[in-house]
């Protein structure tokens, strides 16, 4: 009976081993897909290396809106003063050159004409965190001394849970969005208005959307205060007017490059099944075992 125990032992764990073994599926037009476990994330090389798709099992979490600027998950650089709008084009438009290297998916964006920096983005998997990672990085082209900070875009449908380790008293503008404080941190129900709003927080290095019976969790550098481009945060929160989408935004160091030097920024991505309550002791409990 113990050899029969201990049989099974290690045929499950070949199992789980097997089911997180990560795996990368070139789906045609410069689409591809990185699986880990559970969870599948497609990106669009042909279209400014964007996010289309971050699913646990059959279930999407992201938005798939058709309209421009409304869907996926983009990454531009900060602050958004430099450029204004819309978004730069060789990085979040236009083809990526793409390389599979082993396990990874390396995509790298044309050098803007404008702002002379080229993107890379690198996707990855933490099998044993069942998490997919996007390490971006930041080269800077332009021959001389400059600075600039990593900035993920990620939309969402108007629906659902947001939250975060800040001070509710402390999100910027005040009272723009009906925040609530629980639990030590801030929470968001999504609702809807006849404006475009967006608000500033100083978070602890995470930010959680739970919709549809599914969290989403993303962590990435915890910075202080002084350490966001001007004018911009650590986390970030857009509502679109109406029912339409949310942009979950958060932002890396402000960083001098010298010429032909690069920063490097990470983002994990985690996709889980949560059916409790929200907001809830459990819920945050949950999220700060996942981040930890």
């Amino acid at each position: 009976m113990k050899k029969l125990a201990t049989l099974c032992l290690a045929i499950a764990c070949m199992t789980n081993a097997l089911a997180a073994n990560p795996t990368i599926k070139n789906l045609g037009d410069s689409k591809y897909c990185i699986e880990v476990g559970d969870l599948s994330m497609t990106i669009n090389g042909a279209g400014g290396g964007k996010i289309l798709s971050f699913k646990y099992k059959d279930t999407e979490v992201i938005s798939q809106s058709t309209f421009p600027e409304s869907f996926g998950s983009t990454f531009w650089t900060s602050p958004q003063k430099e450029w204004n709008w819309p978004p730069v084009q060789e990085f979040d438009k236009q083809p990526y050159e793409v390389e599979e290297k082993g396990t990874s998916l390396v995509m790298t964006s044309n050098v803007s004409a404008r702002l002379k920096y080229r993107i890379r983005k690198e996707f990855s998997v933490d099998a044993k965190k069942n998490a997919i990672v996007v390490n971006y990085s930041i080269i800077n082209e332009s021959g001389e001394t400059r600075k600039v900070a990593p900035w993920e875009i990620t939309r969402v449908v108007n629906e659902g849970l947001i939250f975060f380790d800040a001070p509710t008293d402390q999100i910027t503008p005040a009272d723009l969005m009906p925040f609530q404080s629980a639990f030590g941190i801030s929470w968001y129900q999504t609702d809807e208005a006849n404006q475009n709003r967006k608000i500033n927080a100083d978070g602890k290095g995470w930010l959680a959307y739970l919709n549809n019976g599914l969290l989403m969790v993303k962590k990435f550098q915890d910075l202080n205060a002084s350490q966001p481009a001007p004018e911009e945060a650590e986390i970030q929160v857009y509502v679109n007017r109406g029912k339409s989408y949310i942009e979950l935004e958060s932002q890396g160091a402000y960083t001098e490059l010298k010429a032909g030097e690069s920063l490097s920024w990470s983002v994990q991505w985690f996709l889980t099944p949560y059916e409790g309550d929200a907001p809830s002791k459990a819920l945050l409990k949950k999220v700060r075992k996942i981040v930890k």
